[in-house]
């Protein structure tokens, strides 16, 4: 018996939408990884992109626990001396609660060439509605 390849052609894309309100940020974000990833499919290979495209809608309703809401930190860097910024996860839900999660996903994804297709496939909307109702079935 040969062990089956999956061919580029081959690999066919399913959009899911993923309803961030009251959900857990950590455990929501690993299922979000899988999916891009194409962990969930019987076909995935490591060395090509076989995941799928998500959705994710309420990005600004996403829960953590503990007090990470003040002690979570997000470090950004200009490149100048002295301009390190810091913003509390607290402050960064109210401004951009889009960038929480693909932050998050991101770091659950591979650090190449291979990560930055995978990251592409993620929409992230801080409200409940989202432009992508055609490519999810569930609009008209």
């Amino acid at each position: 018996m040969k062990t089956y390849s999956v061919k580029a052609a081959e690999i066919k894309r399913d959009w899911h939408v993923i309803d961030a309100n009251g959900k857990v940020l950590g455990r929501m974000v690993t299922e979000v990884a899988k999916l891009l990833m194409g962990k969930h499919k019987p076909i995935f290979s490591r060395h090509l992109d076989t995941g799928d495209f998500v959705v994710v809608i309420n990005a600004g309703k996403v829960h953590v626990t503990g007090n990470k809401e003040k002690q979570k930190l997000y470090y950004r860097h200009s490149g100048y001396p002295g301009n390190l910024r810091k913003v509390t996860l607290e402050e960064m839900l109210k401004t951009k609660p889009e960038r929480v999660i693909e932050h998050a996903v991101k770091g659950m994804l591979p650090k190449n060439r291979l990560g930055n297709s995978m990251i592409k496939k993620l929409k992230v909307y801080a409200g409940d509605s989202h432009p992508h109702l055609a490519q999810t079935g569930t609009g008209k």
